[in-house]
């Protein structure tokens, strides 16, 4: 591929809205390569000088939401606004050394044809340069630093999630030349999701469930699986241990649900390929009167934060800015487990009648 033919690709496509691209490893080095051409090219001009990366910008201004045509999934997108990083100003000189740390890591990856996590990422970006990266943050920040500026998914970096989600319920599945896993027969702990999106591609699936519930937490998510919720209900439990959210009604559950249903900015690049249409299914106003005064936790500045970020949010529908309305006013929150003060057996059947009721939002 020609450096050229990528650069049109790279930095000036403003015909429609920014999106990252599913690329091949060939693809994605030629885009890396592109990069540092044009970078030694301004440095050895006539009138040398350090360029700037051009990144597509990952802000609410820069943000909106778009409605499927023929679904109804919506989904964060990013517009064409540009920022940059820059090696001549002073707080973001570090971050501009980190993008080029980040992608000399991918282009070696690529060429080995292996896959990393990033954590993986990290430590090795920890050994080789400590002296530009302290956390995994900043590592999960210049990633999305380095898919803004190439335009391509973190798959097509050589990045994937690690493999921490787990599921169980009415499934079948099968990896091409292995044998059929039964997923209603396993164990509480379920069966591992594996961060790898093309091995998740190849696999086969059967399955008579009517509901797909997200668990936050591998607590509850265990616990429902012990009950054999799916028994009760034709349905798969899915858990990414820390991230969607049936199971805490405070503001940070919310912003995660807001995460699953829409997408986020952070990540706007690929929102679309991920958001899809999930129901609040948890605690909400209506349900304290099932718990005990004293499970009520007072709201904490952290949280507040979060919601006040999320009422000015122009991704929260009415019914949801309701509820958080009624929590801020009362200024308390409810996790859960405090349904167990009915027994470890209530949290299925409540579950089941909010199903059966189409109790959701």
């Amino acid at each position: 591929m020609e450096p050229d033919l990528v650069k049109s690709s790279l930095f000036y496509a403003d015909q429609r809205l920014c999106s990252a691209e599913i690329l091949s490893p060939s693809e994605v080095r030629a885009r890396i390569e592109v990069a540092v051409l044009n970078f030694l090219k301004i440095l050895t001009s006539p009138t040398p000088a350090v360029a700037t990366l051009p990144l597509v910008s990952r802000t609410s201004d820069n943000s909106g939401l778009r409605h499927g045509l023929l679904s109804d999934v919506s989904s964060v997108f990013l517009s064409h606004s540009i920022c940059t990083r820059s090696l001549t100003r002073a707080n973001d000189a570090k971050a501009f050394i980190r993008v080029w740390k980040v992608m000399e890591i991918c282009f070696q990856v690529l060429h080995q044809g292996k896959l990393v996590t990033q954590r993986e990422l990290f430590y090795k970006l920890l050994s080789d340069s400590p002296e530009f990266f302290t956390s995994q943050r900043q590592v999960n920040i210049t990633v999305q630093d380095v898919v803004a500026l190439l335009r391509c998914t973190r798959q097509s970096l050589g990045i994937m999630a690690s493999s921490r989600g787990a599921i169980i319920g009415r499934l079948l599945l099968q990896e091409p030349g292995e044998e059929i896993i039964d997923c209603s027969v396993l164990g509480q702990a379920g069966h591992v999701i594996s961060g790898d999106l093309n091995l998740l591609s190849k696999l086969v699936f059967h399955s008579d469930a009517r509901y797909i519930i997200i668990v936050e937490k591998d607590a509850i998510f265990q616990r429902l699986a012990e009950d054999r919720l799916f028994n009760q209900i034709p349905c798969i439990l899915i858990t990414a241990k820390g991230y969607p959210d049936i199971a805490t009604r405070n503001p940070a559950g919310l912003a995660i649900l807001c995460t699953y249903k829409f997408g986020s900015i952070t990540m706007g690049l690929e929102s679309y390929r991920y958001a899809c249409n999930v129901k609040w299914l948890g605690l909400r106003g209506d349900d304290l009167q099932l718990v005990p005064q004293h499970s009520l936790v007072q709201l904490k500045p952290r949280d507040l934060q979060i919601a006040r970020s999320l009422m000015s949010s122009k991704l929260l529908q009415e019914t949801y800015a309701a509820e958080l309305t009624i929590m801020v006013e009362i200024g308390h929150k409810v996790e859960i487990e405090a349904l167990y003060c009915h027994g470890f057996d209530f949290l299925g059947k409540y579950i089941a009648g909010k199903i059966v009721q189409a109790d959701y939002i």
